[in-house]
């Protein structure tokens, strides 16, 4: 059964001492689990909130936002725990290692094989002599491609990142959006990017331009 998030004539603002900043009224959409979704746009335009919407996060100002997971509605709190999120900077726990940061997930779910799962998983991204490494003794790339893994590692059905690449050089940016549509392809999850790169937008089957509160496909 396909999994969906379904965006209904949602509108959305916040309000400042001074004024309401709208950042858009009445969009609608509804992504799917097995398609990769790029949201592009001028900073500023909402798109971390639309992505925060989507993930249930956030609740839109009007509107509503319905999750199907297995063919059955659910709740935002059950929408969270199917989701796996990266954010442009790496938030990996300091004090853990790669391989507890990899299995933290997995653990709190009560996995028992959390750090076999892990090993495979640093195996499978090219860091297993990093097992024993702290977030500090290890380069940018290689904890961004730790936090992608720690995304995937429970098997979500969707995946939402915000800015992936930011933090990252143009090589390591490949790297990383390489690893992230594979890991994508491979699970059949959802995945739905907010980004800058064109370059990353391009590599997503769909892209979607937010600005000036509109949601239009991407030309």
């Amino acid at each position: 059964m396909q999994n969906k998030i379904e965006l209904k004539r949602i509108s959305h603002h916040f309000d400042t001492s001074e004024e309401r900043i709208e950042l858009f009224h009445e969009l609608s959409h509804t992504i799917c689990s097995g398609e990769t979704l790029a949201i592009v746009g001028p900073s500023g335009a909402g798109k971390s909130s639309l992505l925060s919407i989507a993930a249930g996060l956030e609740a839109p100002s009007e509107g509503t936002v319905s999750f199907t997971i297995d063919g059955n509605q659910v709740d935002t709190l059950y929408m969270r725990a199917s989701s796996g999120f990266i954010f442009q900077q790496f938030h990996l726990m300091p004090e853990l290692d790669a391989i507890d940061n990899l299995a933290l997930p997995l653990r709190l779910k009560g996995n028992k094989a959390a750090y076999d799962i892990a090993a495979s998983w640093l195996d499978n991204i090219g860091l297993k002599d990093r097992a024993r490494h702290r977030p500090h003794q290890l380069s940018g790339g290689e904890q961004q491609r730790i936090a992608v893994a720690r995304a995937f590692v429970s098997k979500p059905q969707f995946i939402f990142a915000d800015e992936p690449t930011g933090n990252l050089d143009a090589r390591t940016s490949a790297s990383v959006t390489s690893l992230m549509f594979d890991c994508a392809l491979e699970t059949g999850c959802g995945l739905v990017i907010v980004t800058h790169s064109k370059e990353l937008a391009a590599c997503a089957q769909k892209s979607l331009r937010l600005e000036a509160g509109r949601l239009e496909v991407a030309a």
